[in-house]
């Protein structure tokens, strides 16, 4: 399934954030949506997600519930742990044993019992990757999500991401030319408050 983005507009007051934006993801697509601080990438998302309404335009293939979204802030249940802030996206009862599994690939063992309160900012952030990946979505959306992270971290959660799309669209904002580059994404790209974009 396709998810197409046509002709979004979007301005807060006299500023005028997305003009005119469209392109259009199919089925199993990686994509980066790249642009500097301040170009519109956040609002893009909220806006594909149904969490802001778009002045003009409109998203079509996307429903509710059909994305699983890393924000900018990691949005974790502090007083519970990894495993449980997994099981708490899983439909019906999740096999904590598969979570540990998963998040063994990417957290040390001994994070896994931790409340996440307790954690890391950069194993924080691995968690709430690790949560959307378990979410069993048609798409992935990630909203800066490997901002903090040094680039050995890097490597090992994008090797991460991609070995556990299972064939899900991904779309990741990013500022970050390398991002894109070890994604293998194809690129949408904002320019800061100009409206203007290109596909690549």
């Amino acid at each position: 399934m396709s998810v197409r983005v046509r002709g979004v507009c979007k301005s807060f007051g006299a500023l005028r954030v997305l003009e005119n934006v469209s392109f259009q993801m199919d089925e199993g697509d990686t994509w980066c949506l790249m642009g500097p601080s301040g170009a519109g990438k956040t609002t893009l998302l909220r806006i594909m997600l149904g969490l802001e309404a778009a002045d003009d335009g409109a998203v079509e293939g996307l429903d509710i519930g059909d994305a699983s979204v890393v924000f900018q802030e990691d949005r974790l249940c502090n007083a519970l742990t990894p495993i449980e802030n997994l099981a708490l996206v899983m439909p019906g009862r999740a096999s904590r044993r598969e979570l540990r599994a998963l998040l063994s690939e990417i957290l040390p063992s001994e994070a896994l019992d931790k409340p996440v309160i307790n954690l890391s900012g950069g194993q924080r952030r691995r968690v709430s990757l690790a949560r959307a990946m378990a979410y069993p979505g048609t798409m992935v959306v990630m909203d800066e999500p490997f901002t903090g992270l040094d680039m050995q971290t890097k490597r090992t959660v994008i090797d991460f991401v991609l070995r556990h799309l299972n064939g899900r669209t991904l779309l990741v904002s990013t500022h970050g030319e390398r991002d894109a580059e070890l994604l293998g994404a194809r690129r949408v790209e904002l320019f800061d408050l100009s409206g203007e974009h290109r596909r690549a």
